[in-house]
């Protein structure tokens, strides 16, 4: 991977990991002092007079990150189920706070928690609240994040159609926000727009597969490449190729994560300036890659947990000066309201490991010229420095609003960059509403063109992407079992063999197809695309030998038009807690449709009912099968909890942890858990039956 690799992964885990990560561990033996750092800090002026000590108190206390709460039903949940009880909650004498609201972030969809897990310990209630997040967590309904690590994509300002690069995206918390804000019409399934996330390291690509895979959408790429020269890519257009520029690029870069000493303790013992010495280099070219391939009138976001200017004002005046007024800082001060920030710094000086100052250029010895370069300090020229409006940088301290401390700069780009060859054309695009995307149709030509060289590919070598072709045999069966309405898009469909018999089917993006279809010798792509089908060995004697994966049911259900059931909440209910109910065990309307489905795979569609507020007042859709005289849903374990839950059935483990206990507000029945996934034991039943639980995966846990 060269050196520039094992630089950042050497470096990035104090950086990146921990702001994005779980319920931080205590590391009992570390000393949270750094006398290199409060000198350096204290001599730079960074945190206003009179606060430095607030400052230095807010690092030494831990952080508990907040969760980010993606649907309306699961916000009403946490708000009538767990936050007025935990209120009422006493531990060793003190009352608990209770999670708040973030003020910056828009329509209460981020909460902040105080509570260690060693409070949470000491309550049955918080215990069951933990739970419910850690599950709704597995099944894609919340995040967890530090607060501050939600700011980029808020800024961002992201709209259905954009094309989004995330460059330095594991382990893909803000990927997920990104996502999310694609899919903001829930009615779109094909949203226009897409994600790219890439990163360096191959094994961290996994954990952005698991992160992205909870959303569900055909419109997420993980690609794995080295940020700092991420390639080129083509797509078709119109029939012609054309360069892809991106409308929206977060470049979350590799940092010291300064940060972060909150919830990383280990920083407090390694932090030197020496390590933002090492990584300016490496942000300021990954940055200047970013801009390159931003589409003109684009919006780029540079993010870092440090404070320490080199890694952060530093780069953008860099950047800007680079740029020859290509790019201008935004002005972002109004578009979090709520949220406290200082304006970027406009003069530092850099200090060493061994302690010694430079205030700027000029003073540096040349024996010092390979670790310390002229980017590092600000610019010497007044006029220049006031142009660059580095004061609209935003720096976010801890001791402000109890969060870690991070630093973040939205780019405007006003036109190509210099080194750039031609210049863009313009053209409206189409779904834009009388809005105009301008793309930047240039060959790039950097300052200093790379050496061309045959792509090295590292890590495991993925399966392939095999797109299907219109007239595929297996859409025969497919089309008319399931009854798909001409404007299915069958040419987005692909597989991941090239020979045999075919297991899964995916869907992806129109754009997204584009993209595959004409890099494959460019980029290295680890996953792509929403499952839809599955083989089922059993299916072909039923009409189809595919069955519905749950993971794509959104995606392809407004192409189905047959073998779809209309069912209740009691009806959901049933399908939910019973392994595999008689056909009877349904209300009489679904019971009389049902009846007139053949056997196979099915689709299970709840339609919220407004004049009933007390019920799930969004649409649910299930995978299930029609079996001879019973049915059953196919839905894995954390979506089942998650369903039942939005039902009024409250479900945790027991205090074994053998399996789970689910209770019914009002009215229930004990019955079998589906799939052999849990155990369920629902109060005042009048029919028993039960399955053994599974034991977790080891990678179940897996949140950030």
């Amino acid at each position: 991977m060269g050196k520039r690799s094992r630089q950042r992964q050497k470096n990035q885990p104090a950086g990146r990991d921990d702001r994005d990560s779980g319920w931080g561990a205590g590391y009992a033996d570390i000393v949270k002092e750094n006398k290199l750092f409060e000198h350096y800090y204290k001599e730079l002026g960074l945190v206003p007079d009179g606060e430095f000590e607030q400052f230095m108190e807010a690092m030494r206390e831990p952080l508990v990150s907040p969760y980010m709460i993606h649907a309306k039903e699961i916000l009403h949940c946490l708000k009538e189920k767990y936050f007025k009880d935990i209120q009422e909650v006493e531990i060793e004498g003190q009352k608990i706070e209770a999670p708040q609201p973030l003020s910056w972030y828009p329509d209460e969809q981020a909460w902040h928690t105080n509570m260690s897990r060693k409070i949470i310990r000491k309550s049955p209630l918080l215990e069951k609240f933990h739970q419910f997040l850690v599950s709704e967590t597995e099944s894609g309904n919340i995040s967890r994040q530090e607060a501050v690590s939600m700011i980029p994509p808020l800024l961002m300002k992201i709209e259905s159609h954009h094309k989004i690069l995330d460059m330095c995206a594991a382990p893909g918390s803000k990927t997920a926000q990104l996502i999310e804000m694609l899919h903001a019409d829930m009615d779109v399934p094909f949203p226009e727009g897409f994600v790219i996330a890439n990163d360096v390291d191959n094994k961290r690509c996994y954990l952005l597969v698991h992160q992205a895979k909870r959303l569900n959408s055909p419109c997420i790429m993980v690609i794995n490449h080295d940020a700092s020269c991420i390639p080129t890519l083509k797509i078709d257009a119109d029939g012609q190729k054309d360069i892809l520029f991106y409308d929206r690029i977060l470049c979350d870069v590799p940092c010291s994560g300064d940060g972060t000493m909150r919830k990383n303790i280990d920083v407090w013992k390694k932090w030197t300036t020496s390590n933002s010495l090492h990584l300016h280099g490496l942000q300021l070219r990954i940055a200047v890659r970013g801009v390159e391939q931003l589409a003109v009138g684009g919006r780029m976001v540079y993010s870092t947990c440090s404070l320490n200017p080199i890694e952060d004002e530093a780069v953008i005046a860099a950047l800007l000066e680079k740029s020859e007024g290509a790019l201008e800082l935004a002005d972002s001060s109004a578009d979090l309201p709520g949220l406290k920030w200082m304006p970027g710094v406009t003069s530092w000086k850099l200090m060493t490991k061994d302690g010694q100052w430079y205030p700027d250029w000029s003073h540096v010895p040349s024996s010092r010229h390979t670790q310390i370069r002229p980017t590092m300090f600000p610019p010497t020229d007044p006029e220049k420095l006031a142009s660059m409006h580095l004061e609209r940088c935003m720096r976010i301290l801890p001791h402000h609003q109890n969060t870690g401390g991070f630093f973040v700069a939205v780019l405007v780009k006003k036109a190509p960059m210099p080194w750039n060859k031609r210049y863009p054309k313009v053209r409206p695009h189409k779904h834009s509403r009388g809005k105009w995307t301008i793309n930047e149709f240039a060959s790039l030509l950097p300052s200093r063109p790379p050496a061309s060289k045959k792509m090295k590919l590292f890590g495991y070598k993925e399966d392939p992407f095999v797109f299907l072709t219109e007239d595929d045999p297996v859409f025969t069966t497919i089309q008319s079992f399931y009854d798909l309405s001409p404007n299915f898009p069958k040419q987005n469909v692909l597989t991941r063999t090239h020979e045999g018999k075919k297991r899964h089917l995916y869907m992806v993006s129109k754009e997204l197809r584009n993209v595959l279809l004409n890099n494959s010798e460019r980029m290295k792509v680890i996953n792509t695309g929403v499952k839809v089908w599955s083989r089922n060995s059993d299916g072909e004697e039923f009409g189809c030998a595919f069955r519905l994966a749950q993971e794509g049911i959104y995606t392809l259900q407004p192409y189905i038009r047959s073998r779809i059931i209309r069912v209740s909440v009691e009806d959901i209910k049933v399908l939910l807690t019973q392994e595999n109910p008689f056909l009877s065990k349904l209300e009489d309307d679904a019971h009389a449709q049902a009846k007139k489905i053949n056997m196979g795979s099915i689709v299970l569609k709840y339609i919220p009912k407004p004049d009933s507020p007390a019920d799930p007042q969004c649409s649910i859709q299930l995978c299930g099968w029609r079996g001879k005289t019973s049915i059953r849903a196919f839905v894995p374990r954390n979506e089942r909890f998650h369903y039942l839950r939005m039902l009024g059935v409250e479900v945790f483990r027991d205090k074994q942890g053998l399996g789970h206990k689910q209770r019914d507000e009002g009215k229930g029945e004990e019955e079998g858990a589906a799939e052999n996934e849990a155990e369920l034991d629902l109060e005042n039943g009048d029919e028993n039956g039960s399955s053994q639980a599974k034991a977790n995966s080891g990678n179940q846990g897996t949140s950030s």
